[in-house]
């Protein structure tokens, strides 16, 4: 109860925003930073630990869905940007936008009734969640979970499981092969699949049966398959943290091909991709393939609570027993709802429709900028990056955007990703290309 009254002035908050953005759409100004973000930023750089290096802006507000707007403002109550190109740090956890009313809604609607239960029950609303979400996507089991990491661990352990109990592969030595380039999350097995020495270093001993192969590159992996060992590949179907790096078309039917050929399993890591973001409801359906073990997370969520899934057939999924593997938040009652409605956002506004058509918009106009500045433009849907000069500084050029109001961040020294939110309209992304376009073209 006390959890509902705390969200009910949310929704109403994001009613009153609704109005208040349409009138701000047309006259956004350059962001300033005030006392109370100063504040903030001092606060947190004293009492927080320093694993994040954010840009100058305290946000306060968002909203993202009546009349397609995507606004946020800061604890000034400035109108910091038309458009969050973030999507909540690129990962697509607010492609259904800022408090989606329908999403916020499911939230409240659960809370007034039950959040959580201990998985020694059964409650009313994860049958209906594992139902809906399967039938979607074409799997027999989902085994719930909260975060994306926690979604490719637990994927980890089925792979292993089934290898040891389906494939055959020796006691304790099953071999677990991923792409170069990866990033999954910041546990101590996914950063022992990492090749970034920010990610890796100073955390061994490492995961042992974990493997390399580079990306994009089909005769490597098929050396590395014909291990009788090995039980799983795990790849991005698009490398998101790494830049935005799209493999060549092929790419994923043939790790498919392969994957059946050597019986192994595919685990088609979605976190980032997933979910209507690079133009099709998974990214590997832009190559019409299934992946064995599918991870989901960011934007199944809404932006609201933290929600991940695996999906996979009973030959996978019926591996792991009772008490061999769980979550105490996993499948909660709130969780379920707001996952639900979040994809049924994604399906009934067509978001993956809007992200394809504005995606080759975007890159369209991106490709027109100087090429002495932008070297290189790639993505799909609206999962993009540009590749900047060496010499031009992108972290300046992440914070002149956000001083000319608008919301991105850079990556690996020279590049900048534009992931904005999958309910933006022409207008918006038109009036943020000009931002983009003007920013650097003053560089």
């Amino acid at each position: 109860i006390m959890l509902s009254r705390l969200y009910r002035p949310v929704l109403a908050s994001c009613q009153k925003i609704s109005q208040n953005a349409v009138r701000c759409a047309s006259s956004v100004q350059p962001a300033k930073i005030g006392k109370k973000s100063e504040a903030i930023f001092e606060r947190e750089d004293k009492f927080g630990a320093h694993n994040y290096a954010p840009l100058g802006v305290a946000l306060n507000k968002g909203e993202g869905k009546k009349t397609r707007i995507c606004f946020v403002w800061d604890v000034d109550l400035v109108l910091i940007s038309t458009l969050n190109f973030l999507s909540a740090v690129i990962v697509q956890v607010k492609s259904q936008g800022h408090c989606h009313p329908k999403v916020i809604q499911a939230l409240v609607d659960q809370a007034s009734k039950l959040t959580l239960t201990s998985r020694a029950f059964y409650n009313d609303r994860l049958g209906e969640y594992e139902q809906y979400i399967t039938n979607l996507f074409g799997y027999d089991k989902v085994l719930p979970m909260n975060t994306g990491v926690e979604g490719g661990e637990t994927a980890c352990k089925l792979a292993r499981k089934w290898a040891y109990k389906v494939k055959g592969v020796p006691k304790n030595q099953a071999k677990i092969i991923f792409a170069e380039g990866n990033f999954w999350g910041r546990t101590l097995a996914a950063v022992s699949s990492s090749t970034d020495p920010s990610a890796y270093e100073d955390y061994g001993p490492y995961m042992p049966g974990f493997d390399m192969v580079p990306y994009n590159d089909l005769n490597a992996l098929e050396q590395k398959l014909k291990d009788p060992n090995v039980c799983a590949y795990m790849v991005e179907p698009i490398q998101g943290e790494a830049g935005v790096v799209v493999p060549h078309d092929g790419y994923l039917k043939g790790v498919r091909d392969l994957c059946t050929k050597y019986n192994v399993l595919w685990i088609a890591d979605e976190v980032q991709t997933g979910l209507a973001r690079t133009g099709r409801r998974l990214a590997v359906d832009h190559e019409n393939v299934k992946p064995d073990l599918l991870i989901l997370g960011k934007a199944l969520s809404g932006g609201v609570l933290p929600v991940s899934a695996v999906l996979a057939n009973n030959e996978v999924m019926m591996t792991i027993r009772p008490g061999e593997h769980g979550s105490t938040y996993g499948g909660n009652p709130l969780a379920c709802c707001v996952a639900m409605e979040s994809l049924k956002v994604l399906e009934e506004e067509k978001l993956a429709e809007n992200a394809e058509r504005l995606g080759q918009v975007l890159r369209k106009e991106l490709n027109e900028l100087p090429k002495d500045r932008v070297k290189l433009v790639r993505g799909k849907g609206l999962l993009n990056a540009i590749v900047i000069d060496p010499e031009i500084d992108a972290g300046k050029v992440c914070k002149k955007l956000l001083l000319n109001g608008l919301l991105a961040k850079p990556t690996h020294g020279d590049i900048i990703r534009f992931a904005p939110p999958l309910v933006i309209n022409d207008s918006q992304l038109n009036e943020c290309i000009e931002i983009i376009s003007s920013t650097i073209r003053s560089m």
